[in-house]
């Protein structure tokens, strides 16, 4: 029924033009000639005006007039038109000429037959959009306007597009009073008739103005994409000075086709305040690594985990194997691949890495190329008291999957690490750099052309099961209070789609001859943040007041949990990569035999679950790991 509808349009306006071409021809003579046109024969006016129609009739359909939409009438309409209406005025002339000699037309005829066509097929196009976005409707007076106003941040395309798409909406929620610009270089000009008031610094005096017209906005809209985060925050905390709330508009990369006019705002998040600058990424190299291999994620139903399955399977594997010991989580990501790209093979292996039996079976039957180890017990807090289970998976787990690398002719394996194995305070840290230091002494003594073993290290994943976002976003929910473990903590964050992209990145670089085995290459992650400062731009986006409307309130740090994190310890040294974002820390260099053997020591502990001989022995491996907890006990015994 839509394309009918649609044909049927096109055909009137076919005959439109058609009709309007006919129509110019004896109109423009009249406007020549005046009275003198009674001079002309009537006959050859009528021969004339049908040529005319007949050569407009054959030019028009195949110059694409009718592929646009009237009310969408845009710059590139009015050039086909001009294409269009040229070359069938310079038709007819030399028709004319050579049939007739155009014994009796002007010579300036085709001039301004041409001026009369064009405003005769542009002028309609004109008006009916002018009607369609309501430009005739008459002006009332502010107070009488219906929806919130508001005010948009960035005068650039963005703010043009949602200004015309509002004015198309009948009854629309928001009315824009104006727009701010970043840079203040359009500031006096005017977008669709909606004035650049000023910069962000200017906000204080532009709200008084607006207030005393009775349009003081409600909420500014943050149009431009990509506004750097310390700006997003300074706009946060003038809107609320203000009393407005922050919205933004979705980027373009997520609009849908088929949403019509209607564009719908978002709340600003939290990764819009946190971000950095988008990182430049060599994806040729990153496809040129995945594409057409067998690839293996562990872990692949967690955050990390499902990620890089998604942008793995977008980067074309031969194959993709994903191994998760939850059965929901594999099922779910299983299901959202074969969704995506069902033209990949998947095997979805229900596996722990601890069970080196169910892993090699894995191993034998997909034998991948490439494996991405993001398996392991992360949640600090829980894994202080689970000392044991930490080791099995964190350790056990790594050295099991770096050994059936090595055994299966695994060309790269990547261990996904923390900024918690620097330094470590906690179980979960301390066992995270054990599984660095593996995976570092096997890269050190690799064979040429034998297994790579790369290690990625980056800080916390905003979103990830059991961030500090998701909880105080329920306890947002909740109405509150919303829980920070200390005044001073801070953290290291980045996006999840970011973090994997980055180690993609980082593989494909750390394959390089010039980088150094053992090395660990680490993630740039900004600036650490303060949890408190988080947790009252998360209050402030939710339209509330921090320590009025919602409270903050402080519960301790808890078992193995320290103020800051660190990205590097003291005896690795940095050493640049090719990508700003990545750098490469190198090697603490651990005799490979030794450290075997203080890993079968731990493991034999673990598997009997003795929890003290675990942390023990943790001690005696990372010589550098302080527990909190441990001290916690010891206090506690005497």
């Amino acid at each position: 029924m839509r394309g009918k509808i649609r044909l049927s349009r096109a055909n009137i306006a076919y005959a439109h033009d058609i009709f309007m071409a006919a129509v110019s021809l004896p109109l423009s003579l009249r406007l020549r000639m005046g009275p003198s046109i009674e001079t002309v024969p009537t006959d050859f006016i009528l021969q004339s005006t049908a040529l005319f129609a007949i050569i407009a009739a054959a030019v028009f359909l195949p110059m694409g007039l009718y592929k646009g939409i009237w009310r969408y009438a845009s710059m590139n309409d009015l050039i086909q038109i001009t294409k269009a209406v040229t070359l069938a005025v310079l038709v007819f002339s030399l028709i004319s000429f050579v049939v007739t000699r155009s014994e009796f037309l002007p010579r300036s005829l085709p001039v301004i037959n041409w001026f009369v066509l064009m405003a005769l097929l542009g002028g309609p196009r004109f008006i009916y959009r002018l009607v369609k976005d309501r430009h005739f409707e008459l002006a009332v007076d502010s107070s009488g306007k219906s929806g919130i106003p508001v005010l948009l941040m960035g005068a650039g395309d963005e703010a043009e597009t949602f200004i015309r798409a509002i004015r198309r909406q009948s009854g629309a929620a928001y009315r824009i009073v104006g727009v701010l610009d970043e840079k203040g270089r359009r500031v006096g000009r005017h977008i669709r008739d909606i004035p650049v008031l000023g910069t962000p610094v200017d906000l204080n005096a532009i709200m008084r103005r607006l207030a005393l017209r009775g349009e003081r906005p409600q909420r500014m809209i943050v149009t431009k994409a990509g506004l750097d985060p310390a700006l997003m925050r300074e706009l946060l905390d003038l809107a609320e000075a203000q009393g407005m709330t922050m919205a933004r508009l979705p980027r373009l990369t997520a609009f849908h086709a088929g949403l019509g006019d209607e564009i719908e705002v978002k709340p600003v998040a939290v990764e819009d305040l946190l971000g950095r600058p988008q990182t430049v990424l060599d994806r040729p190299a990153m496809q040129e690594l995945i594409s057409g291999r067998r690839v293996l994620i562990t872990g692949a139903g967690g955050t990390i985990g499902s990620e890089l399955a998604r942008q793995i399977a977008a980067l074309g594997p031969a194959e993709l194997g994903l191994v998760d010991s939850a059965e929901f989580n594999l099922y779910s990501i299983d299901l959202e691949i074969g969704e995506a790209a069902p033209e990949i093979t998947r095997h979805a292996h229900l596996a722990d890495v601890r069970n080196p039996t169910a892993m090699a079976a894995v191993f034998a039957g997909l034998k991948p190329e490439l494996v991405f180890h993001a398996a392991a017990l992360k949640h600090v807090p829980i894994v202080e008291n689970h000392v044991a289970e930490a080791v099995q998976t964190n350790i056990a787990g790594s050295r099991n999957v770096a050994d059936l690398c090595r055994e299966h002719g695994t060309q790269i394996m990547v261990l996904i690490s923390t900024d918690k194995a620097v330094n470590p305070t906690s179980a979960m840290g301390a066992t995270k750099r054990v599984a660095e230091s593996y995976c570092q002494a096997l890269d050190r003594a690799h064979d040429d052309g034998g297994c790579r073993f790369l290690t990625v290290r980056f800080g916390n994943v905003l979103g990830s099961t059991g961030s500090v976002v998701p909880l105080f976003e329920r306890q947002l929910a909740a109405g509150g209070p919303l829980t920070v473990t200390h005044p001073d903590i801070t953290r290291y964050f980045m996006t999840t789609r970011e973090a994997v992209e980055l180690v993609l990145q980082a593989s494909t670089l750390g394959t390089s001859e010039n980088t150094m085995a053992g090395g660990i290459m680490v993630l740039d992650m900004g600036d650490p943040v303060k949890i408190l400062d988080l947790a009252e731009q998360m209050i402030r986006l939710a339209g509330k007041r921090p320590h009025e409307d919602i409270d903050i309130k402080y519960v301790g740090l808890r078992p193995g949990e320290k103020l800051y994190e660190e990205l590097f310890h003291d005896a690795e040294s940095l050493a640049p990569t090719d990508n700003a974002a990545i750098r490469l820390a190198t090697p603490r260099v651990a005799d490979r035999e030794v450290l075997v053997r203080a890993i079968d020591e731990i493991c034999a502990a673990a598997r009997e679950n003795n929890n003290d001989s675990c942390r023990s022995l943790l001690a005696h491996l990372v010589p550098e790991f302080q527990s909190s907890t441990a001290d916690t006990n010891a206090a506690t015994a005497q």
